[in-house]
């Protein structure tokens, strides 16, 4: 089995399930040791991303606003949401390992290791989809992260702008999303909600610390100081600091920030 041109195989699958079988199987090669590097390999440049095939893309304004969260419907486009950051989430992981050749082992074992986990976590959540009766492609999606994916052909620009910036940002939302349902824990499907809400955002972090590890190698690789980021993100995503949304502090010093960078993106001291 030919490790990038695998890759690239399971990048395009669209159905969910298909794409968890055939990455199972490559991971477990993977794992084994038992796959090869493909010679000459060249990584081409996804035209759309693979969940096209499934779900109706639109601009983000455009995709369903978040509705009562104590209503079937509003639950459930609450979950769609979250399962295509998963599932975008997944086609990310593999792209950090497709689009860098020749990167050390640990770098494909550290983002094979978070693939699974988003097709995990995708797993849980359309689980839940199912439950209320939709599944994934039933509501409109946006495609941000598949643009950031576009945006970043260098290791040092996708480290910063996908977990240093898309997934951090993540570890600040998901608290405030919690809180919605403060009202009615009660209810035993809430409940089941909030359990695995709270299970992604304590492993989210772990994926964010792989990405700040990663960032960091390929600034000592680049020679540069980890400042950077907030030139990088400020070229793709200008004016996104100061943060208007409360940062999740602890959440993102355990993930790697320092508190330098906290306050800086915070504007004001958030590490007392």
């Amino acid at each position: 089995m030919e490790f990038f041109s695998e890759l690239e195989g399971i990048i395009e699958t669209a159905d969910p399930v298909r794409k968890r079988a055939r990455f199972d199987a490559f991971y477990r090669q993977w794992q084994a040791r038992n796959v090869r590097g493909d010679d000459g390999f060249a990584a081409k440049c996804f035209e759309s991303p693979s969940y096209a095939a499934l779900c109706e893309v639109v601009s983000p304004k455009a995709v369903p606003k978040r509705k009562n969260p104590a209503s079937a419907e509003g639950q459930a486009v609450l979950l769609h949401a979250i399962a295509h950051i998963e599932y975008s989430a997944i086609d990310l992981a593999l792209d950090h390992c497709y689009r860098f050749t020749g990167m050390p082992e640990a770098y494909y074992d550290d983002w094979l290791a978070v693939a699974e986990d988003e097709f995990r976590h995708f797993a849980m959540l359309h689980g839940m989809l199912d439950d209320l009766g939709f599944r994934y492609g039933d509501f409109p999606v946006h495609d941000a992260l598949f643009e950031a994916a576009q945006r970043t052909p260098t290791l040092i620009e996708r480290m910063a702008i996908v977990p240093r910036y898309f997934e951090a940002g993540g570890l600040d939302a998901t608290p405030q999303i919690l809180k919605r349902f403060e009202a009615i824990k009660n209810d035993a499907f809430v409940t089941r909600i909030v359990s695995v809400l709270q299970t992604i955002l304590r492993e989210e972090v772990d994926h964010v610390r792989k990405g700040d590890r990663w960032f960091a190698y390929a600034c000592e690789r680049e020679g540069v100081g980890k400042s950077v980021f907030f030139e990088i993100v400020e070229r793709h995503y200008p004016g996104s600091y100061p943060r208007q949304r409360a940062l999740n502090v602890e959440a993102r010093k355990a993930a790697g920030f320092a508190c330098e960078e906290l306050e800086r993106m915070a504007g004001e001291n958030v590490c007392r």
